[in-house]
């Protein structure tokens, strides 16, 4: 199968999949609310201490009150669209390789990795963080002197997607460290949690937590790296973007094919 034809079947069955999720949100919508609830308490509880914080102090880092909130509403973006798509990877983690369940997904007529993402697509909290990322996002822009340009507004979609790229590639990463260890549900948390870092300017931190953030787990170019350009048209950082979301794409891969070979030479 050429590679044209086989990008059109995957793109056809994530369609699919994701209008059976659709309506799966449509039966269960408590799910959905439940998710979006949680969310709107954990961002409402970030920007009830931002707010605190800047009744202090004017700037933050060089960053006022409204560029900040642009910072966090661009970090939602990103973090949105992963999690639309993979967040079942957290039950790989968890508990698939574990249970020797995983071996399911080798017999299906896709790529493994699709096979567990596509257990299922469209996580109702991943519309959550879209929405409210928009919604603080335009907040933000609307109260700022100095608006975004029309090649800046069209590079923004972009932008949001490398960074979700790079959210799933991580992800990947550690997620497949589980069929070395049968469970990486904690080292995959453990990275997750860094992230958080990435919704406030990192000229706060310390030099060698910067520098992790951004080359070693580079949580940076997924929302400081892209907001830096459009806030200050700061571009020393953003060459680099391409090069990364493709250099831990490819990792992620290499990692989950290197997993998978272990799994079926181990039989588990």
């Amino acid at each position: 199968m050429t590679p044209v034809a086989t990008t059109l079947r995957y793109t056809r069955l994530t369609w699919h999949l994701s209008v059976v999720s659709l309506s799966r949100l449509t039966e269960y919508r408590m799910d959905f609310l439940l998710g979006a609830g949680g969310l709107l308490l954990r961002v409402g509880c970030q920007l009830a201490v931002v707010s605190m914080v800047f009744r202090q102090v004017p700037l933050v880092a060089g960053w006022n009150y409204h560029q900040v909130l642009f910072l966090i509403g661009f970090s939602l973006l990103p973090r949105g669209l992963d999690r639309l798509f993979t967040d079942q990877l957290w039950i790989l983690a968890q508990r698939l390789v574990q249970s020797g369940e995983f071996h399911r997904y080798l017999i299906r007529p896709v790529h493994p990795l699709y096979a567990v993402l596509s257990e299922r697509f469209l996580y109702p909290d991943g519309f959550g963080e879209l929405l409210t990322g928009i919604a603080i996002l335009w907040y933000a822009a609307s109260c700022l002197p100095v608006g975004l340009t029309l090649g800046q507004l069209l590079l923004l979609p972009l932008l949001a997607l490398c960074g979700a790229v790079i959210l799933a590639s991580i992800k990947t990463t550690f997620a497949a460290l589980a069929f070395w260890t049968t469970s990486s549900f904690p080292a995959l948390y453990s990275a997750n949690q860094l992230g958080d870092f990435s919704g406030y300017p990192l000229d706060l931190y310390h030099p060698s937590l910067r520098w992790l953030l951004t080359w070693a787990l580079p949580y940076a170019f997924t929302a400081y790296v892209p907001a830096s350009y459009l806030l200050f048209g700061r571009t020393e950082l953003l060459p680099w973007l391409p090069v990364v979301t493709a250099a831990l794409a490819a990792i992620a891969l290499l990692v989950w094919h290197r997993g998978v070979d272990r799994y079926e030479m181990t039989g588990s």
